[in-house]
């Protein structure tokens, strides 16, 4: 206990480091800073002046991206998130803000086009390496964030704020955009009417004759939480553009289903199943999803594969 309290006394108010190792940042030596965020930040956790320590960590986190320093800037992230769980700080509006201002920092660089000569490969090589690394340290920082958020107040999912920072860094700044993972954070998101403008940005980019897919996977996602309020919200928008659907059999689909889950109609939900079968078969991720929302508004179990195949046995050897 008496050497806690002599730690704590020897111990300077946290704003004296962070000005001294703004210096060694200013000055360009980036790793040296580095280890010193780390190993001061450390004595403050021990000493459980929890809240001095985040601020040292969100400085030089903010201060290392602001420098270019991606992998340093949300290594410091992390740590100030690994903080926040230490020092049981609840997800709030302050906690939060201070989350958003270090997501915030991270670059938001336009995705590299492909170029002609062999320079210019190399030059685009670099650059989507660079933007890999971006997206990976952007996405470990919110991820650990959407974790903490979910312990300690928000959404048992996470909070919905942070899952749409990560959806939309992961759209916008990967070379290459996973619409499937986007939209699962999207989904858990608080935004549809944004999840809307970005997919509608997808779809210029998706392949020929599966807009109609990518649009009721999205919608499919939303129900198979349960949330056909936002659903239909993101349906709305979709529809207001004037997109020509009118052929495709998956838009029916979709259309006739959202009528149908607004009432106790599983026979007609069932109905519908089998009448688009053929359309549904286009994506096989559409069945599994359905079984989702079968359970969510319906009550109805999921049947077990395991379960099916080992009953087959059993009949066979009877």
């Amino acid at each position: 206990m008496l050497r806690e309290r002599i730690k704590r006394a020897t111990l300077p108010p946290a704003q004296e480091n962070i000005e001294k190792l703004e210096k060694v940042v200013n000055d360009g030596n980036y790793y040296g800073a580095q280890q010193m965020y780390k190993s001061i930040s450390a004595r403050y956790i021990i000493a459980k002046r929890y809240s001095e320590a985040l601020d040292i960590l969100q400085s030089g986190s903010c201060l290392q991206l602001q420098h270019g320093q991606v992998i340093c800037g949300a290594e410091l992230a992390v740590l100030f998130v690994e903080t926040l769980v230490k020092g049981k700080f609840p997800y709030d509006d302050e906690s939060l803000d201070r989350v958003r201002k270090i997501y915030k920092m991270f670059p938001e660089v336009p995705v590299p086009q492909l170029l002609g000569d062999d320079d210019d490969l190399q030059k685009l090589s670099e650059a989507l390496g660079e933007a890999k690394t971006r997206v990976d340290s952007c996405a470990s920082f919110l991820k650990a964030a959407i974790k903490w958020s979910a312990e300690f107040g928000a959404h048992s999912n996470g909070s919905p704020k942070l899952h749409v920072m990560l959806a939309e860094y992961l759209y916008y700044q990967s070379p290459e955009s996973d619409i499937g993972r986007v939209s699962y954070h999207f989904v858990r998101g608080d935004n549809p009417k944004k999840f809307a403008s970005t997919l509608l940005n997808f779809l210029g980019k998706c392949y020929t004759g599966e807009d109609d897919i990518a649009i009721a996977r999205a919608v499919l996602m939303y129900l198979s939480i349960g949330n056909l309020r936002d659903a239909n919200i993101l349906w709305n928008e979709i529809k207001q553009l004037d997109l020509d659907f009118s052929s495709s059999d998956l838009i029916q689909f979709i259309t006739y289903l959202l009528l149908t889950l607004q009432r106790d109609a599983l026979p007609l939900f069932n109905m519908l199943r089998v009448t688009y079968k053929s359309s549904l078969a286009r994506e096989p991720e559409f069945n599994e999803l359905l079984d989702e929302i079968a359970e969510k508004f319906y009550g109805v179990q999921r049947r077990n594969p395991l379960q099916g195949m080992f009953g087959d046995i059993f009949k066979m050897m009877g």
